[in-house]
């Protein structure tokens, strides 16, 4: 999993004035994420060996009897499951094969499809154009499923950070004793702020990227956040990251179970604006 030396972050903890054990406790909130992410925004240090393990639009190449999911909605996810670093999520996404996640990124998707594809199936791209019948008409009528552009994607490790999980003791009291000091808790506040913000940043290997696809972690949501209780996030993709016009965030949640047994019809979907 993602983790940082504790050497490395006890030393950037004292270069923002935040104690040793306040550091301990905010990496007991953190959880362990894969970014998807241009070979652009690949740190540095990487780039030179990162492999492509995701693409976003595009159209999706499926077994043959299996059909575009209905009601069609685009392809705005595809993950090559074999591709990404192991060892790093703490859900369990299939060893191999690919994740195809079928949505609709504008507006909230009346339904919304994840299809695992195994390892190894005969696989045919399917078209865009299809034939639409009604019920009540002997003649089809030519339909066109929405097909954003293909943008392939690196896989970069890196940490989030629980927003609404309650601070531990030493963080509590760190925050208590600069506002019984000065009247005010803004100093420490900032601090602690910076810190995490570095934190986090250092785990991906430089600056995070704002507009991403992840896998695994701590939700960043505009809203109220949906993992909670048993549901944990399994992608969030910003609308940016399929479309640079559209301004979306979009989460997909499940319980840890559902996901590691790719019972995938169980995840809940969330779209915030």
């Amino acid at each position: 999993m993602t983790s940082i030396d504790e050497s490395l972050l006890l030393k950037t903890a004292a270069e923002y004035g935040v104690p040793g054990p306040v550091a301990r406790e905010l990496m007991a909130r953190t959880r362990p994420c894969l970014y998807l992410v241009p070979h652009e925004q690949v740190p540095a240090v990487l780039r030179e060996d990162a492999r492509p393990a995701g693409r976003t639009g595009g159209l999706p190449a499926l077994p043959d009897g299996v059909d575009w999911p209905e009601p069609r909605n685009p392809l705005v996810l595809s993950v090559d499951c074999a591709a990404l670093p192991h060892d790093v999520l703490d859900i369990e996404l299939p060893a191999d094969g690919h994740l195809l996640l079928f949505t609709e990124i504008e507006y909230p998707p009346e339904s919304s499809v994840v299809l695992h594809v195994p390892a190894g199936a005969a696989t045919t791209e399917r078209s865009a154009t299809y034939e639409s019948k009604e019920s009540n008409e002997s003649n089809g009528e030519a339909g066109e499923v929405r097909v954003y552009e293909p943008r392939t994607l690196y896989p970069v490790p890196g940490l989030t950070l629980d927003g609404d999980g309650e601070a531990g003791p030493r963080t509590r009291a760190f925050l208590d004793d600069d506002g019984a000091n000065d009247g005010a808790n803004d100093g420490a506040e900032d601090a602690l702020d910076s810190f995490e913000e570095a934190v986090l940043d250092m785990a991906f290997g430089g600056q995070r990227p704002g507009v991403c696809v992840q896998l695994g972690g701590f939700s960043d949501s505009w809203d109220m956040a949906p993992d909670v209780g048993e549901l944990v996030l399994f992608a969030q993709l910003a609308g940016q990251a399929i479309d640079y016009n559209v301004f979306t965030m979009n989460l997909i949640v499940g319980t840890r179970e559902d996901i590691a047994a790719r019972r995938f019809a169980g995840l809940q979907y969330d779209q915030q604006c």
